[in-house]
């Protein structure tokens, strides 16, 4: 059933990411959610966790080191994270909402697939949480525009609170690289097309065995109207819910036809 609208003044709120629990983006996100909820707790990883995807710890224990009041770090995963967060750091009270970033860096298109970023947002949404993740897009080398990032959070959180969205669903907002006074609005499209990996680099260790690095460079289709990129490309925040049942329901018909 859908959720009703979310009071965030009455809530409580749990933060992740994939940055760590030094990155600039999270106090970012702290100081958004402190300004409009009545409770927010932070449970991160102990450092970056780029491109975890939905990964899971299961071959070793994991440990919550108590940073401060409610701020804990794992040393574990974004999954790990939110997992541990809701089901022990929280487990008298679970959230009403869990958010995740701000990433340092766009999860646009296909980078969903692969982000440490959008897990955290899974995973609390599989636990049974409404989940957002945030992103701020930026240039390698150039200095990321968090007061961007800072005003629009705040115009996107108040207004994705008035709305209703399924429980299997999570939304992912993305925060164009311009200065917050040269955004234009905040659209909802569709995801994009963005996969990472087009440029790998081959060389040779100290030990001459051979070793292949992949880069950070992607195929994407910036002018696709009506998604991600092409949104954040023209300078608007892009929001885009996103299911986590990944079934095609017209090719799971066509194939009942040859079994049936």
């Amino acid at each position: 059933m859908p959720r009703k609208p979310l009071p965030l003044a009455k809530s409580r709120v749990l933060i992740s990411n994939d940055d760590g629990i030094h990155a600039p983006g999270l106090k970012v996100l702290e100081r958004v959610v402190r300004r409009l909820a009545a409770e927010v707790w932070v449970v991160t990883p102990e450092d970056e966790q780029s491109a975890a995807s939905h990964s899971l710890t299961l071959r070793r224990p994991l440990r919550i080191r108590k940073v401060r009041g409610r701020r804990f770090a794992v040393d574990g995963t974004p999954t790990d994270s939110v997992l541990l967060g809701i089901t022990e750091v929280m487990k008298d009270h679970p959230p009403d909402l869990v958010l995740s970033g701000i990433n340092r860096g766009g999860n646009l298109g296909e980078d969903v697939t692969y982000s440490g970023t959008i897990a955290a947002a899974m995973e609390g949404t599989l636990l049974g949480c409404r989940s957002i993740a945030f992103s701020q897009l930026h240039e390698d080398r150039q200095p990321v525009k968090w007061s961007t990032a800072e005003h629009w959070a705040e115009q996107s959180l108040r207004r994705l609170a008035t709305i209703f969205w399924p429980p299997n669903v999570l939304i992912n907002v993305n925060f164009p690289n311009f200065a917050s006074d040269k955004v234009t609005g905040i659209e909802v499209v569709r995801q994009g097309r963005r996969k990472i990996g087009s440029n790998l680099a081959q060389g040779k260790d100290p030990r001459g065995e051979p070793y292949f690095w992949i880069g950070s460079q992607r195929n994407e289709d910036r002018y696709l109207k009506g998604s991600d990129l092409e949104a954040v490309t023209r300078g608007a925040v892009s929001v885009t819910p996103l299911a986590l049942d990944l079934t095609h329901g017209p090719t799971l018909n066509r194939i009942k036809e040859v079994f049936d």
